[in-house]
């Protein structure tokens, strides 16, 4: 461990959230109204009541006002990453939170969730573990379907629209967009949860959770008219597809800029972009996001992958807050991983994420106005680091990490394949 410090208690038991402390949920149940948020709960069956375990994707905080408005009047358990518990550890596990670290493979959080099943209440996850950075659905983790197993429980999905389109995580403000909606569906029977297959689970988890805020927005007609409404966009989309340049996109108003050659495109009120001139080569932002996740999958297979940068530091060992650092660190992120070398307190420090143990890596935007970063954990901390160099993008870093991994695991299976044979 790095530095001297209390840690966050992952082991301490859940708590049943305490009814005195119930309408303190609900005030979310209000800001629903604000949004004009739906939810269809035709999917359900007629009086099906908790337990279940409910899965819901991720796009902004406005996800967990609808999931309260989805559930009322029930009490829930709720797994929240550590950050949402800084200075509010007490409120939070009170109302039945239960803590974890982002990409860690958490033994007391699995623990922590069996025990609070015999509250009988609703368990609610967030299985793609961070905000979708453009609005399209996270691949899951293969062991969702084992923990659905675990738990013995039916799962319900709430699929929610809209909440990338009102609050973009790249933009980092809401547009007060009205007319939200959300999908509640029993997925898994408490008898499938134990007797279908693994596979079979997550087969059904990976059909449900397929998602387009953008699509959506289209489709529904749904209009955006803040003239800043592509302000941050360059965070997402950092390649170039006119010139193939990287770091070199801005934005500026509606319109966001290739300043290595010129073009620009303009983000209209439907969320579709334009090319002020010339070919619009993704008019889709998800399908550019795609294309550079392409791009850094081709440099992946090649085994070229390769991003270094000197990084500030800030730890959160626990729920006080951050620990800024004194000096900076060195981040490399290469095809062995995540490597970050540092000092604190006159020590030294190597702390290494190996790309075959890393699913993936929690990326901030202008995280609280200090900069973008790239979230790393272990068991005992969270390094919030920030890149210290213009030439690196925190995106392209998730975008790798989640290719090294699926090549690590198919390399894996085609190695056994061969023993096998």
């Amino acid at each position: 461990m790095i530095g001297d410090f209390e840690r966050f208690d992952m082991a301490r038991p859940p708590k049943r959230q305490m009814a005195l402390l119930t309408p303190i949920t609900w005030v979310a149940f209000f800001r629903g109204l604000a949004h004009l948020s739906r939810i269809d709960k035709s999917g359900m069956p007629k009086g099906f009541k908790p337990p279940y375990f409910l899965l819901c994707n991720h796009n902004s905080f406005l996800d967990i006002v609808v999931t309260t408005k989805a559930i009322f009047p029930h009490r829930a358990n709720y797994v929240v990453a550590i950050d949402g518990f800084i200075k509010i550890e007490g409120l939070l596990r009170a109302v039945g939170g239960i803590g974890t670290r982002k990409f860690v493979s958490n033994a007391n959080m699995v623990l922590n969730m069996l025990d609070a099943r015999k509250f009988g209440d609703v368990m609610v996850l967030y299985p793609e573990a961070r905000y979708s950075l453009c609005g399209t659905a996270t691949e899951l983790p293969w062991t969702l379907g084992k923990m659905v197993q675990s738990m013995g429980w039916p799962v319900v999905t709430l699929i929610m629209h809209g909440h990338h389109v009102d609050y973009p995580f790249w933009h980092g403000k809401s547009h007060g967009v009205k007319g939200i909606k959300a999908e509640m569906k029993l997925l898994v029977t408490k008898e499938e949860s134990t007797t279908l297959p693994i596979e079979e689970i997550n087969r059904r988890l990976a059909e449900a959770f397929t998602y387009d805020d953008f699509a959506w927005q289209k489709a529904n007609g749904i209009r955006v008219k803040d003239p800043k409404r592509a302000e941050g966009l360059q965070r997402l989309l950092y390649q170039c597809p006119a010139c193939q340049a990287e770091y070199r996109t801005q934005s500026h108003g509606s319109t966001l800029t290739c300043e290595a050659c010129g073009k620009s495109w303009e983000m209209g009120e439907l969320g579709d972009l334009t090319a002020t001139s010339g070919e619009t080569e993704f008019s889709h932002i998800p399908d550019w996001y795609e294309w550079q996740r392409a791009n850094v999958r081709r440099e992946v297979e090649a085994g070229t992958y390769s991003c270094a940068t000197d990084v500030r530091i800030e730890s959160l060992p626990n729920s006080k807050g951050f620990v800024v650092f004194e000096k900076p660190g060195h981040l490399v992120h290469n095809m062995e991983g995540f490597t970050l070398t540092g000092e604190y307190d006159g020590q030294a420090f190597t702390q290494q994420w190996p790309a075959d143990k890393q699913s993936g890596c929690h990326v901030e935007y202008n995280y609280m106005g200090r900069g973008d970063a790239v979230d790393l954990s272990t068991l005992d901390d969270s390094f919030y680091l920030f890149p210290l160099q213009d030439d690196v993008a925190v995106t392209k870093m998730a975008l790798a990490t989640e290719e090294m991994f699926r090549r690590a695991g198919r390399l894996k299976r085609e190695a056994a394949k061969a023993a096998a044979a």
